[in-house]
């Protein structure tokens, strides 16, 4: 075990380094890229503007040099004839002024210039991650956590942009002024002092790797942890109204700190170790430092260096270490971004599990009939959901699908829309495979009501014309017109442009399915799929959107998915789920006559209904005259009644 060790943690290092390295090969196309050379010529250009400005850089200790030795009369004749006639304190001392400023300016300049191509790599790596986001699966939306994804992303961008600009407007800089800088010192002090600076900056980099390294198991998991926490607010305050239903703020508070209390800790590593890497940084440089000054002090006694000498080594070590400073810097934020940057690359990189078919062509609808063959699904290998079904749904017609709660009867939306792909058999839409077409195509011809209508946070309208984006506003108001929404939304306002809340939960169960009924009938799809969409809605609201839903479904091909069988009664075909299989199929009046499951469920739901009417009417009796018997103990009786009833 002891020998294993040392080639694990290699092969780790390894596996790191060439993680960054794919990482870095990702990036260059977006910092270079092939189809805009506008871009292209910005990079030309800061980094013209980078050569520049250092070498403005450089001519600063040299004009610094000059002017002292020039106010202490240490000139030397080789000086003065390279002078020539500007050799006078004013004008080196405004030379040396004015290269300061052009050194802010031509870096300025980079930047600048930069900038565009930076933001534009950040933009079209963002739109790539949320394309691909969309292209993966539901399963994998089902076992993500919003949040996370969310935080991971956000990290991910402000990664990329870290990376970017570090290592194109501050690393490659650094390198060539460190380059400019050792010939300059070779010129006017001598390869001694050279050594000294390599030596001094060698050590600085080897120190700031090995520092950086031992941070980075802090850093992942600072970030795993701040994962944890955004996510667990984010699950928090979309479920708000659970949380007040059960009192439970307390317990969500504590779970959060939980989490940031993980995080307050890797945190106070992270901040204790970039303590620890300063200081070593300082001290390195601060010896190189003195060692160059000390030779200088040296030469100075000897005669062989002027004073200004003395002050030009010490302005080159001091303009050294800034940008090496910042390089040890850069170090650390560019690992630190690829580390953030990395979780997101392997998002990228998750490959979807629904995708379009080699030659797969657009769906072709001209009657719209749907045909379900041999059909078996499972979501886990253990546990099948739906097992070799076979159905039909006629053109025009309407078949709704019904069973206890588990029988399967969502799960047929989901595969109808390829949301999964199935186990065994195949889905006919007019004949034509609904594996082998376009997914644009297909979900372009189902429209979709779903049981649990989720808004967007903007206004009525975009809800609405999400159906059809380039829908005309007179469209928009015939489609909420229909839909029996439109007198209500006058009725606000700000009408059509009235906010809906997260999730829509400004409105009522019943307005939120009207808006989703609105945007279905403009989309104006040749297949309606219905997903119990009035099981959660009062008995009066219920009524108003069927008589909606049935406007819609007119002479379109409808699969409905029922809770409530009232509402499935005038149905072409009923077919009747249980533990994934098809257990009756017929008419409503034939399912009754037969008196099996779909019998047993309308009796039981009758029944309840039929206690539901009596505690209200007695409810009302009591409020009205008083009844002997306490209000609170006929509800009690009443609601027993409707509980053993279902």
């Amino acid at each position: 075990m002891r020998d294993r060790l040392p080639q694990t943690r290699s092969d780790a290092l390894m596996q790191a380094r060439t993680g960054h390295l794919t990482v870095l090969r990702e990036l260059a196309p977006y910092i270079w890229p092939a189809n805009r050379p506008d871009l292209r010529w910005r990079v030309v250009w800061a980094l013209a503007a980078l050569v520049v400005a250092k070498v403005i850089t450089l001519a600063v200790p040299i004009a610094y040099k000059a002017v002292v030795d020039l106010l202490t009369g240490e000139v030397t004749g080789k000086e003065i004839t390279a002078i020539g006639l500007a050799a006078s304190p004013v004008f080196l001392i405004i030379a040396y002024g004015m290269a300061r400023v052009m050194m802010v300016l031509f870096s300025q300049f980079r930047d600048v210039w930069f900038t565009v191509v930076a933001q534009n790599a950040v933009r079209q790596l963002a739109k790539r991650t949320f394309r691909h986001l969309h292209a993966l699966s539901l399963r994998f939306h089902l076992e993500r956590r919003t949040g996370g994804l969310n935080r991971v992303i956000e990290r991910g961008v402000t990664g990329v942009d870290t990376i970017v600009r570090m290592a194109v407007l501050n690393s490659i800089p650094t390198a060539v002024e460190l380059v400019m800088i050792s010939g300059l010192v070779a010129y006017y002090f001598g390869w001694i002092y050279v050594v000294v600076v390599l030596a001094t900056v060698g050590l600085y980099v080897w120190f700031t790797l090995w520092a950086s390294e031992q941070r980075i198991a802090i850093r992942r998991d600072m970030n795993e942890s701040d994962t944890e926490a955004h996510s667990k607010a984010v699950d928090s305050l979309l479920n708000y109204e659970t949380v007040k239903y059960f009192g439970n703020e307390e317990l969500e508070a504590r779970r959060f700190d939980s989490s940031m209390a993980r995080y307050e800790k890797a945190a106070i590593r992270t901040y204790s170790s970039l303590g620890v890497l300063n200081t070593g940084q300082a001290v390195i440089f601060t010896l190189g430092t003195v060692i160059c000054m000390l030779l200088a002090a040296s030469d100075v006694a000897a005669g062989v260096l002027t004073i200004g000498g003395f002050v030009m080594i010490n302005a080159i070590l001091m303009q050294l270490y800034l940008p090496l400073n910042f390089m040890g810097m850069v170090y650390r934020e560019i690992k630190q971004g690829l580390i953030d940057i990395e979780t997101m690359f392997a998002l990228l990189h998750e490959p979807p599990e629904i995708i379009d078919r080699p030659g797969a062509k657009p769906l072709q609808v001209k009657k719209g009939e749907i045909k379900f063959e041999n059909v078996s699904f499972a979501y886990d290998p253990e546990r099948q959901i739906l097992k070799n079904i076979s159905f039909e749904v006629p053109a025009g017609k309407m078949v709704a699908i019904v069973g206890p709660s588990g029988a399967g009867k969502s799960t047929i939306s989901r595969i109808l829309f390829r949301f999964y792909e199935l186990s065994g058999g195949r889905v006919l839409i007019d004949g034509q495979n609904i594996s082998d077409v376009t997914q644009a195509s297909l979900r372009a011809a189902l429209g979709m009501v779903p049981q649990d209508t989720v808004l967007f946070n903007d206004t009525i309208e975009y809800n609405i014309r999400y159906g059809k984006p380039e829908a005309s506003e007179r469209e928009v108001r015939e489609a909420a017109r229909l839909a029996q929404i439109d007198e209500f939304i006058m009725t606000l306002p700000q009408g059509y442009d009235a906010l809906v809340g997260e999730r829509g939960l400004k409105l009522s169960g019943g307005e939120k399915q009207r808006v989703a009924i609105a945007r279905t009938i403009l989309k104006a799809p040749p297949i309606l799929m219905l997903d119990e969409a009035t099981s959660a809605l009062d008995s009066h609201t219920e009524k108003d959107i069927q008589d909606a839903l049935e406007h819609v479904a007119r002479e379109r091909t409808s699969l409905v998915i029922a809770h409530r069988l009232s509402t499935v009664v005038h149905a072409d075909n009923i077919i009747v789920l249980d533990h994934g299989e098809i257990v009756e199929h017929g008419t409503h009046l034939e399912l009754l006559g037969k008196g099996g499951l779909y019998a047993s469920l309308w009796w039981r739901q009758r029944e309840a209904d039929a206690a539901r009417e009596r505690l209200a009417h007695v409810l009302e009796q009591d409020v009205l005259e008083q009844d002997a018997e306490p209000l609170s103990r006929a509800a009690e009786r009443l609601e027993d009644e409707a509980l053993a009833a279902n």
